[in-house]
């Protein structure tokens, strides 16, 4: 029986995969969907009977890795360059010069590959198995996200050859259709939208749960490869190659003989990009003979024989319908233009920010105005110009209001600004804001408060300012439209959960003109309370390090504001943390800041203490946290599986201590765990 076991789980292993590398890598699927999903289904029955039969390289198993903490860092073989960019035709042709002043002028011909607009991936391959994935990195070390990586359907776990040693090179990316789905998924739960494939590609690579990147279906064409003993001469010859060990290999490619044969393909794609199912930006030119590469070598960031030329941005003409009138937190006024929805780079557009009252003025842009919209780097739309021979006769210049748009106080701009702003703190768009901050993550982290909720609380009046969320009852809630008893009950336990929130993040949290999380986590280490803060002198928030003066006066100014002053009264009869958590008369004064100054690095699996709480108590001491070792860092806190960190910190000899010693250090700096 087991024998027989084992014979269909590899037959139902092998097709599996199989039809994997037809639809993934050769795009020619051989069954339905339906059909696939049976054979799937008929194998994760087997091995849930039989989980000692279960294999590493498994189809079941990509997307059955635990959840990751923490990514250790890895130092690539050869280091991951950048290519140097371009965007006309002499830039080219000088690129062509240089490459035929250095080689056989006559023998020179490039391999034209399609520029993938996602996140640079190398894998590793270990006698034709997968053992390893590292992101681009600064160029010289990268992220370890093997765990990830083996999600993507079109990365095979086992390479088609035996035996085989090598690195693959390539990008991973995302189409465009399964992008649209995912930002409808996140519309729909009121999360925040991707602005493009790759930020949404990225961001997925170094998503901590392996189950949530296989559902975001990424995707993987591979461009170069790097096997030792290898025969291969051309660069052509390494793609062929690639598709040989099973790997996919962007097909839209061209062996080009002269500048006019990469002209034509770059043209080509020019013209036709929008009708891929995947972002481009451009085409790359490669010098195909590797003998030919090795002679014209590299420089520290890019090789000699290798160039990006990429593509305009994408530029349509479309009509300006109106301008509307947005009001910030802090009472700035920003102008967005609604727009005759166009298409634009894939996505419509019919909004697009005018960003202030000056722009609007250089431009002479003007409603009824037809003019030029791009996407600044193929992602955020700008308008460019107005098409001044479109203009209707009718038309007059925009005459900014004087008014805000929701709460009709009068608009005041600063002198040395050109910012245009709203000063009634009662306005309904400013307190939608406010709370909007003061709830996101980096402040007091309240979960399931988005904009759709603070609309209903500030428009119902149940909010007047951010102090009234601690005083929401389940009831109060419960009024809201589309708030069922479950979703009012995890609201409001996580309104009062953000009442233990670190100091330093609820100032921050309070939303005062300049201060960011930097910042505020500076002035709390300095002051170590907001009454002190609120004592300041002028001359003393100034003399703070990273405090300038437009950041101390307005410091200054807001907290002996009245309405702030009560605000903050508000918030400390709430329970929230209005001061360092560290009783300041403790006789123990000397451990108060005892990560005073120091760059600590964290690494490997916490098992004892979240990783954010130990971040939050290691700047509670003073401390700076640091993502990578140098020379600068002064400690490395180490728990399970540490990786590279750890290792390059004993070759720094730089302090480390495991997660126990950590702990003890901050039980005796009087933190309570």
């Amino acid at each position: 029986m087991t024998q027989t076991t084992v014979r269909n789980i590899n037959t139902l292993s092998k097709a599996i995969e199989e039809h994997n590398y037809r639809y993934y890598i050769l795009a020619q699927p051989s069954i339905e969907d339906r059909e696939y999903d049976r054979l799937m289904q008929e194998l994760i029955d087997l091995e849930t009977k039989n989980p000692h039969l279960i294999q590493p390289n498994s189809p079941t198993q990509r997307v059955s890795g635990e959840p990751t903490k923490d990514f250790s860092t890895v130092t690539h073989s050869e280091p991951m360059l950048s290519l140097d960019n371009s965007y006309s035709e002499s830039d080219i042709e000088a690129f062509h010069r240089r490459v035929t002043q250095s080689v056989n002028p006559g023998r020179v011909s490039y391999m034209a590959e399609l520029k993938i607009d996602g996140v640079a991936l190398s894998l590793i391959y270990k006698n034709s198995t997968l053992i390893q994935a590292v992101t681009r990195g600064n160029g010289t070390q990268g992220d370890d996200i093997t765990t990830n990586a083996r999600t993507i359907r079109s990365i095979p776990l086992k390479l088609h050859k035996p035996n085989i040693n090598c690195e693959v090179r390539g990008e991973v990316y995302m189409e465009q259709g399964d992008f649209i789905k995912i930002n409808d998924l996140r519309k729909k739960a009121s999360q925040p939208i991707f602005a493009n494939p790759r930020n949404s590609t990225a961001g997925s690579l170094k998503l901590q749960n392996p189950a949530v990147v296989s559902e975001r279906k990424l995707r993987f064409f591979s461009y170069s490869l790097i096997e030792k003993n290898s025969n291969l001469s051309h660069q052509s010859e390494h793609l062929n190659r690639l598709l040989s060990l099973g790997l996919p290999v962007n097909p839209n490619r061209c062996l080009c003989k002269s500048l006019n044969e990469v002209f034509k393909f770059y043209q080509g794609f020019s013209e036709t990009r929008a009708s891929l199912p995947y972002e481009i930006d451009g085409i790359v030119l490669k010098v195909n003979n590797i003998t030919q590469q090795s002679l014209l070598g590299h420089t520290a960031k890019s090789p000699r024989w290798a160039m990006a030329y990429k593509f305009a941005s994408y530029q349509v003409r479309t009509k300006l319908i109106n301008i509307e009138l947005q009001v910030g937190r802090t009472g700035t006024i920003t102008p967005v233009a609604i727009l005759d929805p166009v298409k634009l780079a894939g996505s419509t557009i019919s909004r697009a920010s005018l960003h202030n009252a000056d722009e609007i003025q250089r431009k002479d842009i003007r409603l009824k105005d037809t003019i030029l919209l791009e996407k600044g780097g193929d992602v955020i739309p700008k308008v460019v110009s107005v098409i001044s021979t479109q203009r209707p006769k009718d038309t007059e210049a925009y005459q900014f209001p004087t008014t805000c748009p929701v709460c009709s106080h009068s608009l005041v701009r600063d002198e040395d600004e050109a910012a245009i702003r709203c000063e009634n703190p009662r306005c309904a768009a400013q307190l939608k804001r406010r709370i909007e901050h003061f709830s996101a993550r980096g402040a007091m982290d309240i979960d399931g408060l988005g904009p759709a909720v603070v609309k209903q609380l500030v428009d119902l009046s149940l909010v007047q300012d951010v102090g009234d969320l601690y005083s929401l009852g389940i009831e109060k809630i419960c009024s809201l439209d589309r708030i069922a008893i479950k979703s009012a009950e995890k609201l409001s336990s996580a309104i009062l959960a953000s009442r233990a929130q670190p100091f330093d993040r609820v100032l921050f949290a309070l939303g005062v003109r300049h201060i960011g999380s930097t910042v505020a986590r500076t002035l709390s280490r300095k002051f170590r309370s907001i009454e002190n803060l609120k004592s300041a002198s002028l001359n003393e928030l100034e003399s703070t390090p990273e405090i300038g003066p437009k950041i101390a006066e307005s410091l200054y100014t807001t907290l002996k504001d009245k309405s702030m002053i009560t605000l903050i009264e508000k918030l400390k009869t709430a329970g929230l943390q209005t001061q360092l958590s560290h009783d300041t008369t403790n006789s123990n004064k000397e451990n108060l800041l005892i990560f005073n100054g120091k760059n600590v690095v964290l690494t490997g699996s916490l098992e004892k203490i979240e990783r954010s709480k130990a971040k939050t108590f290691i700047e509670q001491l003073g401390g700076n946290v640091r993502s990578s070792v140098s020379t600068k860092t002064d400690l490395v806190v180490f728990g399970q599986k540490p990786g590279s960190k750890l290792k390059k910190a004993g070759e720094l000899k730089i302090d480390t201590c495991d997660e126990t010693q950590f702990l003890t250090i901050l039980t005796e700096a009087g933190l309570e765990l």
